[in-house]
């Protein structure tokens, strides 16, 4: 996808179908382990989500089902938020939950909460931002719901960059070492994009690792049709007439 100003493009790739190699690259990524260095800024971000969880759950929450007693804190990641406008619609979705908006672009997270993504509102007290690296965020949550202490209840990825010339298939999140970390984060992955490939390899991806991995998952793909647009990129996709595709992975 490439968008300037208010001309929003479709997809554009040397690829007509899913990546060809999809299964041996998830099968090697399934059987390895990721050891790139966390970046120490990550690892600083990281910390202050941990604390602004254990803030909002405060000293009672030991007797709460949402707390440390049941699995760990609960809580929800918005990975790749940008603007951070979905931030506020799952946080409004999950009232009683924290939910943490990860981006890397300062300039994007700066235009957290505007006026136009509130609709009148005041910015949900369970909604948070943090600027850092998806890939080392990702590892470093995976630690916290290992040991218990985190229960990720669910994971937007929305509208990822979906590197479409097929030379950068391996730079997508689904043909990445991190796609098993990413998998096991969460019971439920809920992926939107505007390009049909992606979702259907992503899809495939989920399935294949799913299986491996023995996560028992289920994987839902479907044309995805928002009733009210969530980020700014579903509301240009919206207003140009193109095709969304939502993708849904979840272990009971």
């Amino acid at each position: 996808m490439e968008s300037k100003g208010n001309i929003v493009h479709a997809v554009s790739s040397n690829q007509d179908d899913i990546y060809r190699n999809l299964e041996a690259v998830v099968r090697k990524y399934v059987a390895t382990t990721f050891l790139r260095p966390v970046a120490e800024h990550t690892r600083m971000a990281f910390e202050k989500a941990c604390g602004l969880v254990k803030n909002f759950y405060g000293e009672d929450c030991a007797g709460s089902d949402l707390g440390p007693c049941d699995g760990g804190f609960s809580l929800v990641l918005d990975s790749g938020c940008g603007t951070g406008e979905s931030t506020i619609h799952l946080a409004r979705r999950f009232p009683d939950i924290p939910v943490i908006g990860i981006d890397k672009s300062m300039v994007r997270l700066t235009k957290a909460g505007n006026v136009r993504q509130l609709g009148g509102l005041q910015v949900p007290a369970n909604a948070f931002w943090i600027r850092a690296e998806l890939l080392d965020f990702w590892r470093l949550a995976l630690e916290k719901v290992n040991a218990e202490e985190w229960k990720v209840l669910h994971h937007a990825l929305y509208y990822p960059n979906p590197w479409p010339k097929e030379s950068e298939a391996t730079r997508r999140f689904h043909l990445h070492p991190v796609f098993p970390t990413l998998l096991r984060l969460s019971p439920v992955t809920e992926l939107r994009t505007n390009w049909e490939i992606y979702a259907r390899e992503f899809a495939e991806a989920a399935r294949i690792a799913g299986d491996s991995l023995s996560l028992n998952l289920d994987v839902e793909y479907a044309i995805f049709s928002p009733g009210k647009p969530e980020t700014a990129f579903e509301r240009k996709y919206q207003a140009v007439g193109q095709e969304l595709y939502r993708v849904i992975t979840s272990c009971p």
